[in-house]
């Protein structure tokens, strides 16, 4: 490969690079409101509604309720992505999540969208 060849792909792969991180953090914040919106998501009936905190990566609180954490907990962020438990340790987190009935663990959490959390009251959605 000549030196010019080469000189000339490094300048584009300087270019590309330059482009992608010139996002600003506005249009990233849009994109997230947009996703927000896109999502529509449909929570099993028997989903409680609450402010969890994860307190380590084995146990979390709801309420005044503490829960272990099953070892197949999905977290589900407001994009429906999967977060790890140790990712959110600590934060106070508007949620809707379902308890494993035979063992009493958290078994899944939904991290709420701020629409999901204007259209019910912390209470409960189905009381």
């Amino acid at each position: 490969m000549k030196p010019q060849t080469t000189a000339r792909h490094f300048a584009a792969a300087i270019a590309c690079a330059l482009f992608a991180l010139s996002a600003t953090p506005s249009a990233m914040a849009q994109q997230s409101a947009v996703m927000e919106n896109a999502v529509a998501r449909n929570f099993p009936a028997s989903s409680q509604r609450g402010e969890l905190t994860v307190t380590s990566t084995v146990e979390g609180t709801v309420g005044s309720t503490s829960y272990r954490l099953a070892p197949g907990l999905r977290i589900f962020n407001q994009q429906n992505q999967l977060v790890f438990a140790h990712s959110v340790v600590g934060k106070k987190l508007d949620v809707r999540y379902l308890v494993e009935t035979s063992t009493g663990m958290l078994l899944t959490v939904w991290i709420l969208t701020q629409n999901e959390i204007a259209k019910e009251p912390k209470k409960g959605w189905f009381q």
